[in-house]
């Protein structure tokens, strides 16, 4: 599997390579890999380090005790998880990251990554910063994740997704990150249940779809309003 450099990544955006081999050290980083479903952490646990996604993806699940889960959000290369909790220290997870393909994780300690030192603070200040605009982009994600979870129908919640993923990409085909049981995951809903009201979509001409691939129909933009 194909693994992302960091200097491509959000976190190490503005840093050569170059800059990045002299900060390695610095950051006290360590890298494992996972196996596909193999649980990277778990609900309940307390971190001193984020992760970033090196090749492969992982998904955030959230499971209560009658076993219902949903997902929060799927992480590829050069994205970072559990930067949040390691920033608070002792505060336990609310969630577990599993691998959803083989997957390699490099790890950060924290206190590394946001306290500078001498040796390169020069590239540290912009490792502080792009972290901040991380984390400010997930609070946005996790919001436009509520937005699509309140509509009460399930045709409703497909909707607001899909019309969502159409803005993002600036054209109404595109390719979701979600397989068929993650999108049911990710909305809170049944899968099979969503199957059959994507047929009934496709059906009410309101939408194309094979498999993660989706084209909204006219149909489907007026109803969206």
């Amino acid at each position: 599997m194909k693994e992302i450099r960091l200097s491509d990544t959000k976190l190490f955006q503005g840093i050569s390579e170059t800059e990045i081999h002299l900060m390695r050290d610095c950051l006290k980083t360590e890298e494992k890999n996972y196996k596909k479903d193999e649980v990277i952490l778990h609900m309940g646990d307390t971190v001193t380090s984020l992760g970033m996604v090196i090749s492969g993806s992982a998904l955030i699940e959230n499971d209560d005790i009658w076993g219902n889960r949903s997902i929060l959000d799927q992480i590829g290369p050069g994205q970072i998880f559990a930067e949040t909790y390691a920033c608070v220290t002792g505060e336990k997870l609310m969630v577990n990251v599993a691998a959803a393909t083989d997957v390699k994780v490099l790890f950060f300690h924290i206190e590394r990554v946001i306290e500078t030192c001498p040796q390169s603070c020069q590239f540290h200040g912009r490792l502080i910063k792009n972290l901040l605009a991380i984390s400010a982009q997930k609070n946005l994600s996790l919001s436009r994740r509520i937005f699509h979870t309140s509509p009460k129908t399930i045709r409703a919640k497909l909707l607001s997704y899909l019309s969502d993923q159409a803005l993002i990409y600036g054209k109404n085909e595109f390719d979701i990150v979600f397989n068929r049981q993650q999108l049911a995951d990710y909305l809170g809903v049944d899968r099979s249940a969503m199957s059959s009201e994507l047929s009934r979509m496709q059906k009410d001409g309101l939408i194309k779809v094979k498999r993660n691939h989706f084209e909204l129909l006219e149909n489907g933009m007026e109803f969206m309003g």
